[in-house]
């Protein structure tokens, strides 16, 4: 298997059929099923990827014709998506947590003629959203469909689409892979909006195998080609977990095991034993919470130790190496860290997170234990990844390192950081407005801003339009102080804002399971909205907030806050699916309340 593969490679699908062929026999996909693991081999997905697509053929769809996927992470998800693209269509996938709304809208932006969904729950407020529209002739369901009245919509069995043929349609796909290019559109991912309505990404074949190729060289380089295993957990509809999650697994002819569920993942990372996950900062937040109270739990002498590995990840990232630290490293080696690798598998090579900023103080704390924990940064518009640290290159845990091979950045006059390359879209769909905005003279206007580091590492300072100007035109990064107020094991979630105003103010959330805690402890009874009325529990708050604004400077300090009435959450709208909020959403709901915080 050799690197430039990737680069001669025309279609995704081609790549795929190219591994199948070396891999053959091999397990290539594995999920839970009736309780046990249960893997399908490279040869009989490749199988199954050909005779859907000519099943879809044989509906009448055609080439370009868009076809709307929403599955949770399985399998299926990775056969359908292939064969939308074997068939010559173009795959758009959608999250299982849109509402019917949010499937009309995407539905009739994209013009989809067909649609593929897992589950009958899942397919209720799509059905809705569909006779809304007048594009959508065809409904597949990986599962049994609860068939009523449907009209002029043709209902379809997945079982029923993967019978025939096999050998005449793989000479059926293989012509038609024949004739596409890398120009040539693959999916269309509707990005899921930290603001308005999600906008249609167009990324075409060549824009995902070069990222692809651009990561798999990064990787290989440390970490050789081997026999991978990725756990595929965050969903396969945003274009992060799409690209390395499923495609770059494909290109390395690695193994993808499917998490079951968020309760499930610690057992999951055990049983799967992976090499690789791809993940995002707020699962680490979650997981660096639930070690420290195990670790808690234990004693004083896993404290220490944990004590002792946190100062000795401090000395190592600042080049402060002392004499002795080889031996507190060695005994680390032997204690404490091979039972937090054990709980990811103990196989894990590294673990790369995405699609929102993550705390160094996170990352030096996941390093301190022996996992290897790689930052990078993308958009979906960059089909997504632009740069990521490697070990290679020197991982620092304040940067998402440097731009990846045949990627282009530069930094605007105003800070903003531009991409260039085969990675990025070829606009929004249907939004030539909006795609006239970010890509202007061949490069990509992230929002993001940055600059460079002395190691030619990109370091990430703030979304451009998130950023906060005070009264005094100072500009203040609120994910970085969000970042902070988060890492309080009182606060769960929080959002900050002062645009335009004398001083930064906070909505919080506080954590739920410290709170019951807490209210255990002082004897309180209720709920956590009566709870927040306590004035001990509001100055225990207060005393995390004040521990934070230590390390702030005077404009980034928070002078006052005010609690949410509930978590941020995807169903809420608070929230995206890739866990970043949602401002605009929260302002909407709590912006009189954050007002009155500079009249108290």
């Amino acid at each position: 298997m050799q690197l430039t593969d990737f680069a001669s490679a025309t279609s995704l699908v081609g790549l795929f059929l190219d591994r199948a062929k070396s891999q053959a026999g091999k397990p290539f996909l594995t999920a839970k099923r009736d309780g046990s693991w249960q893997s399908q081999s490279w040869e009989d997905v490749a199988r199954q990827v050909c005779l859907l697509a000519e099943s879809l053929r044989a509906m009448g769809l055609q080439s370009g014709d868009r076809v709307l996927l929403v599955s949770e992470n399985r399998p299926e998800w990775c056969i359908a998506d292939l064969a939308i693209m074997a068939a010559g269509c173009i795959t758009t996938p959608a999250y299982t947590t849109n509402t019917e709304r949010d499937h009309l809208h995407v539905l009739t932006d994209s013009g989809a003629r067909a649609v593929i969904v897992s589950t009958a729950k899942l397919a209720e407020p799509l059905v809705s959203a569909i006779f809304r529209t007048n594009s959508v002739d065809h409904l597949i369901g990986m599962e049994p469909l609860r068939t009523g009245q449907h009209g002029r919509l043709a209902i379809h069995d997945w079982q029923g689409l993967i019978q025939g043929d096999a050998a005449a349609a793989r000479q059926a796909v293989d012509n038609r892979m024949a004739t596409v290019t890398r120009k040539d559109l693959a999916c269309i991912i509707y990005t899921s909006g930290t603001g308005g309505a999600p906008r249609g990404v167009m990324q075409s074949h060549g824009a995902i195998l070069s990222n692809v190729d651009s990561a798999a060289d990064a990787l290989v380089a440390d970490y050789g080609w081997g026999a991978h295993r990725f756990l595929s957990f965050l969903p396969l509809s945003h274009a992060y977990e799409h690209t390395a999650g499923q495609f770059l697994p494909v290109g390395l002819g690695a193994e993808i095991w499917y998490a079951e569920s968020l309760d499930k993942l610690s057992a999951n990372l055990e049983q799967a034993q992976p090499t690789f996950m791809v993940v995002v900062p707020r699962l680490f937040e979650v997981l660096r919470s639930r070690i420290l109270k195990q670790i808690e739990k234990q004693g004083k002498a896993a404290q220490f130790l944990l004590d002792q590995a946190l100062k000795l990840q401090q000395r190592r990232a600042a080049g402060r190496w002392r004499p002795g630290d080889w031996l507190i490293d060695q005994v680390l080696e032997r204690t404490l860290r091979p039972k937090i690798r054990a709980r990811f598998g103990g196989r894990i090579c590294a673990l790369v997170s995405g699609g929102a900023p993550l705390n160094p103080e996170i990352g030096h704390f996941f390093q301190a234990l022996g996992l290897t924990l790689l930052q990078g940064y993308g958009q979906t518009e960059s089909a997504p990844v632009v740069s990521c640290n490697f070990p290679a290159a020197g991982v620092r845990m304040d940067t998402v390192g440097p731009p990846l091979k045949n990627v282009e950045v530069r930094i605007a006059e105003d800070g903003e950081i531009l991409v260039r390359g085969e990675l990025v879209m070829q606009g929004y769909w249907r939004n030539e407005a909006d795609t006239a905005k970010v890509l202007q003279d061949g490069w990509l206007h992230t929002g993001d801003i940055g600059h460079f580091d002395d190691g030619g590492r990109i370091r990430i300072t703030d979304r451009k339009k998130d950023m906060i100007v005070n009264d005094k035109g100072d500009n203040i990064a609120p994910q970085k102080v969000e970042g902070m107020l988060t890492l309080q094991p009182e606060i769960g979630q929080a959002m900050i804002t002062g645009d335009r105003r004398p001083y930064v103010v906070a909505l919080i959330v506080p954590d739920a399971e410290w709170a019951r805690e807490f209210a255990a402890a002082q004897g309180l009874t209720g709920d956590l909205p009566g709870w927040q009325q306590n004035p001990a529990f509001r100055a225990a708050i207060r005393a995390a907030v004040d521990r934070v604004n230590v390390d702030l400077s005077v404009i980034e300090k928070v002078r006052q806050f005010a609690f949410a009435d509930g978590p941020f959450a995807i169903d809420n709208e608070m929230m995206t699916p890739s866990m970043k909020i949602r401002r605009h959403k929260i302002r909407e709901v709590y912006g009189d309340r954050m007002e009155a915080l500079y009249k108290a």
